[in-house]
């Protein structure tokens, strides 16, 4: 009895001796890993704002992509004379282009598809003769190259919506060969090379008769609507990352009516503005805002949200998930701040460059940090305070913004940019207390 009154106290000092060797038992314990921003939800994002950073480096391979394909337009230049190659868009694995083309007597601003391989083969044509491809300059192909996405409704003059064509199909070019060659009966034509014949534009297409989303596969099969909303119009989409989904913007036919003729009593170039949409390949489609914005939404790298801008605010919005959330990110005050700062310094910098160097005048001092934060400026008084207009999520955690004075004038010359500057959110995830 008298060895385990004794035993026990020494064992549990021993264990305690022992976890204080594994473990601080000074320092508070959080054993739950900090949690990846995948997997936080939009509302629980933290962020801290950094103004007036250098631009973010932005993907270099856009623009190989934009690169006109030599060995297409050859085949163009040589037999489809009554056709023209506007532009070609190469697949990110470099196996497809797709050509965008008119021919000379489609209307202007429609457009047709067909795919190509590198080296200028036609392997099919996209669309068929009832549809016209819309703002071409939106085309793109999915990061994984499986898919391509477009936009893309009734032809002019086309009354049939269901997809056939009201005129008959133009008739196959003959294969090299199969035609009289005009000599006589008995003589023997001289064989020439077989070609493959020119595919056909495809039939059975469903179309609209405002603006929608197509995709297809790489090869240029399986062609189909994911969006089917009759007076939608559907005129920005980007895909995620992981090439299962787009975020696109659109707005209505009404409104989209109102902008341009809005527009085009300033002489200004219609920039138009849109409700956010995150579209699944099947179809499946969620609206993820009521406000309309001209800022065109990005995905985050792990594709988990979208981040959209309106005014002076980011929002964020969770992508996937049975229960999405949304978050708002009011930057006015920072905007506001930054920009005072940023007049002044530009101010400094022109009266340094304008001052006499024999003028014993000195230069004007900074203003104290802390007379700037006792009150927000006037945004009347700040030439360099302006709206978001871009946004680059180039990191998880960093989401990079560009404030600038835009202004589209139809007459290019009399257009304005000015006063662009990036700045940035460093976003981390909110890490739950622990248990007390």
């Amino acid at each position: 009895m008298r060895f385990s009154r004794f035993l026990w106290p020494a064992m549990l000092i021993g264990a305690l001796v022992v976890a204080g060797c594994q473990n601080n038992i000074f320092q508070p314990q959080n054993t739950a890993a900090t949690p990846s921003l995948r997997d936080m939800a939009a509302v629980r994002l933290n962020f801290k704002y950094e103004a007036d950073v250098p631009a973010p480096t932005l993907d270099p391979a856009r623009a190989s992509a934009e690169e006109r394909n030599a060995a297409v337009q050859s085949d163009f230049d040589a037999g489809r004379a009554q056709e023209t190659l506007d532009r070609t868009i190469t697949s990110p694995d470099k196996k497809h282009i797709t050509a965008v083309y008119h021919r000379i007597t489609d209307m202007a601003a429609e457009y047709r598809l067909d795919m190509y391989t590198p080296d200028g083969k036609l392997l099919k044509k996209l669309t068929s003769d009832t549809m016209a491809v819309h703002f071409p300059d939106t085309i793109v192909w999915s990061p994984d190259s499986g898919s391509l996405a477009f936009v893309a409704m009734v032809r002019a003059g086309q009354v049939d919506i269901s997809g056939t064509s009201l005129a008959s199909p133009p008739a196959p070019l003959p294969a090299a060969g199969s035609s009289n060659t005009g000599g006589d009966a008995g003589d023997t034509p001289t064989p020439t090379p077989a070609q493959a014949p020119t595919p056909l534009a495809p039939t059975g297409i469903l179309t609209f008769r405002t603006e929608q989303i197509y995709i297809c596969g790489a090869d240029g099969g399986g062609v189909k609507p994911v969006t089917e909303t009759e007076g939608l119009i559907y005129f920005y989409y980007t895909w995620s990352p992981d090439s299962t989904m787009l975020a696109a913007l659109a707005t209505t036919a009404r409104e989209w009516k109102y902008m341009d003729i809005t527009a085009g009593t300033k002489g200004e170039q219609m920039i138009p503005q849109g409700r956010p949409r995150v579209i699944e390949k099947n179809g499946r489609e969620r609206r993820l805002d009521d406000n309309l914005t001209a800022v065109h939404p990005v995905w985050s790298p792990d594709s988990a949200k979208i981040a959209l801008a309106f005014g002076s605010q980011i929002r964020l919005y969770d992508a996937t998930g049975n229960n999405p959330t949304q978050a708002a990110i009011p930057l006015r005050n920072q905007l506001l701040i930054s920009s005072q700062a940023y007049d002044r310094d530009q101010q400094r910098q022109t009266q340094a460059a304008n001052a006499d160097p024999n003028s014993n005048t000195a230069a004007p001092s900074p203003t104290p940090a802390d007379q700037e934060l006792s009150t927000l400026p006037d945004e009347k008084l700040l030439v360099s305070f302006n709206p978001i207009v871009e946004l680059a999520w180039t990191a998880e955690d960093l989401l990079y913004l560009r404030t600038a004075y835009i202004k589209r004038m139809k007459n290019e010359g009399d257009s304005v940019t000015s006063f662009a500057r990036w700045h940035r959110l460093v976003l981390t995830a909110q890490v739950a207390p622990s248990p007390k």
